[in-house]
């Protein structure tokens, strides 16, 4: 039987804490867990977040460049300060030229993550749903995810030319990969005995997939989102500096030949913000799409 015993403590009420000796039974044991007072529990989780809190990193990051520019540590023919870099940035959508290069990347990383992403689910899906999928599908793309998809540049280039279609293709090579990876990893772990409940509510294949595979699955897409964000970037970085005749690769690759250091950290500028903004996005949607979990992202 457990006894409950009332210890004083100053300025307040007695707690009442369990496993502990009553009062004339022998020496004082030493207090245990349960003996601490709820308002002294240790914090182990992260804290709460703040608002725009991830800007901080970058916001530091750039006062650092500033200050180093601005007190003569930083050589302005290797590394432009933040004023040259600005003033170049404001010519360049003077002239229209930033707005045109950034819009063509955008359209080439676009096409790339759309593609990407549904030929990555689709793959997890049918590997991970049957197990003749799986054998058919999974070692070809785990063999694709051993090959970096720059490394195939050679051959896409002499498949498909160095026009659009090879640039997009790259670009949905690595996204693709990344998808692929984290739903099926998510999909295979789901519970089997959620399994065994669909079969025993005699579930059909559609609502199997609604409503056991995409909840199962939901949280390792995202995982592969972010991922596939950035594989999609990384590969637009390196088409458009090869055979390339516009898009931001392209602008920087030029401006390298003329030792133009503001032009090239202006692009990669505007490939951070842009990196930066889409991560945001995808975090944003997956809060809201798994707001049913409970996390230490919040």
């Amino acid at each position: 039987m457990t006894d409950l015993l009332p210890t004083a403590r100053t300025g307040g009420p007695a707690v009442l804490t369990k496993g502990a000796a009553p009062p004339g039974d022998g020496p004082p044991r030493e207090p245990g867990p349960a003996t601490v007072a709820r308002g002294t529990r240790r914090r182990l989780g992260p804290g709460r977040s703040l608002p725009f809190g991830r800007l901080i990193g970058p916001a530091l990051l750039v006062a650092l460049w500033w200050a180093a520019s601005a007190s003569g540590y930083l050589d302005p023919r290797i590394l432009s300060g933040p004023g040259s870099v600005i003033s170049t940035a404001s010519d360049l959508v003077a002239t229209g030229r930033l707005q045109d290069n950034v819009l063509i990347s955008l359209q080439r990383a676009g096409l790339g993550l759309f593609f990407g992403v549904v030929s990555g689910v689709v793959l997890a899906v049918a590997a991970g749903l049957s197990r003749s999928g799986e054998y058919l599908i999974d070692g070809p793309l785990q063999i694709k995810r051993a090959i970096p998809s720059l490394a195939m540049l050679p051959l896409l280039i002499l498949w498909l030319g160095i026009g659009e279609e090879m640039k997009v293709t790259v670009i949905a090579l690595g996204v693709a990969v990344s998808m692929y990876i984290n739903t099926f990893a998510f999909l295979t772990s789901i519970d089997s005995r959620y399994v065994e409940l669909a079969e025993g509510l005699d579930l059909g294949r559609a609502q199997f997939i609604r409503k056991v595979v995409i909840p199962g699955s939901l949280p390792g897409f995202f995982v592969g989102l972010r991922l596939g964000v950035t594989s999609s970037w990384v590969g637009l970085i390196v088409v458009e500096q090869i055979n390339a005749t516009s898009g931001i690769g392209y602008m920087m690759f030029q401006a390298q030949q003329y030792a133009q250091s503001d032009v090239i950290i202006v692009g990669l500028v505007a490939y951070g913000v842009f990196g930066f903004a889409s991560d945001a996005a995808v975090r944003a949607i997956e809060r809201r799409a798994l707001s049913w979990r409970r996390t230490l992202a919040g």
